[in-house]
């Protein structure tokens, strides 16, 4: 009996096969020429990365209910095959990258991915979890490109403030204001983030660390023709951004369209409901105050950078809606990944905003039907 890995991760090879934890791990297999594997290919995001890389890629796309996927199969020409995360029974497949679309709590993709060095992108982890993956692949045998595409809206965040921070010769403050549109199309774990609505978070202010309250720091913002009232929430790009561009401030706020549902939640927050009701017992029901979806809105969001007294503000528009940008962040992952948006792919962890490219984001953008408006030196957000 051997250990795979380095450090104390009990992974082990008994009769020449990997576990984890005594399980078995899933059987990847590294093909150049095969299929990117979409885990969770056909969900309300899903689909949309599997629409935009299925000109460029063959697809598999998994799941744990395949006759949800059958139709988009047929319309791709992709595979489909069957994939619960739930399930421990071993899945083996040949893939030229994976791109993980579903909640992955036990980084049974991940350690899948990198155990066959197969070029890996995730868009479904908030802070805590996004961490973990970091450790969980320094500690591995990776050599295969990670990309750890968790921030708001697959990562298209990250790419506008890395675009905008080089415009300025670097960053030392990234402020990012949402605009959640009420009536747009959104999967069940679209509104995850209210799970962490009770539970303090770090983040870097002034270039120290320092924990904070979520739905705290209420701000008014301009976010394209809108005045929108924003709040703090904990999004991974307040810990990447510091690491990745060296940023000394980072904060997301978010905001919705119906001033309605804004008040609800600080209401909420106020009355300590989000502490009151944590845990399992009470996903469903902390998830009914947001979970409304429509037929489709429009996604907005706001990126402030500043550098030295200079600054420069994007507003990201996409008329197809929130989850079409977010599947566009996936597929900018998937080419970093693969190293097929124009530079090299970098093996280990890599973040959105460590592109080595910032310069063709708005092109990237613009050819995904994505709007950016920059503006120099804008008007600051105004402290309710």
């Amino acid at each position: 009996m051997g250990t795979a890995g380095v450090g104390a991760l009990p992974i082990r090879l008994i009769l020449g096969r990997v576990t984890y934890n005594g399980v078995m791990l899933d059987e990847l297999t590294l093909d150049p020429e095969g299929p990117v594997l979409l885990v969770g290919g056909y969900g309300t995001v899903g689909a949309e990365v599997a629409r935009m890389a299925a000109s460029v890629f063959p697809l598999a796309l998994t799941g744990r209910s395949p006759e949800r996927g059958r139709v988009l199969a047929e319309e791709l020409g992709a595979e489909l095959r069957v994939w619960d995360l739930a399930d421990p029974t071993v899945f083996r497949a040949r893939a030229r990258a994976v791109v993980s679309l579903v909640n992955d709590p036990d980084d049974r993709v991940l350690r899948a991915a990198i155990g066959a060095a197969i070029p890996y992108v995730d868009i479904t982890r908030w802070t805590s979890r996004l961490q973990r993956a970091a450790t969980v692949t320094a500690l591995l045998d990776t050599r295969a490109p990670v990309v750890l595409s968790s921030s708001w809206m697959g990562g298209v965040v990250g790419l506008v403030a890395a675009h905008l921070a080089a415009g300025l010769g670097g960053a030392d403050r990234v402020e990012v204001a949402i605009r959640w549109d009420m009536r747009d199309r959104a999967g069940s774990d679209s509104v995850e983030f209210i799970d962490r609505l009770g539970l303090d978070y770090e983040v870097v202010r002034g270039g120290q660390r320092t924990t904070i309250m979520p739905l705290t720091d209420v701000s008014r913002v301009r976010i394209g023709d809108s005045v929108t009232k924003v709040a703090r929430i904990d999004t991974p790009e307040q810990f990447t951004l510091p690491l990745a561009l060296g940023v000394t401030t980072a904060i997301t706020r978010i905001g919705f369209s119906s001033a309605a549902s804004t008040s609800a939640l600080l209401t909420a927050k106020r009355l300590g409901l989000f502490r009151l009701a944590r845990g399992e017992r009470f996903t469903g029901a902390r998830r009914a105050l947001l979970y409304s979806p429509g037929k489709g809105g429009t996604a907005r969001v706001r990126v402030d950078v500043e550098r030295e007294g200079s600054s420069r503000t994007a507003l990201i528009t996409d008329p197809a809606g929130q989850a079409h940008l977010t599947a566009v962040g996936a597929f900018a992952a998937l080419h970093r990944a693969l190293g097929t948006d124009g530079a090299a792919a970098r093996v280990g962890v890599n973040f959105p905003e460590q592109t080595p490219l910032p310069e063709s984001v708005p092109a990237f953008l613009a050819s995904m039907g994505v709007e950016l408006a920059i503006t120099a030196d804008a008007e600051a957000v105004s402290t309710a």
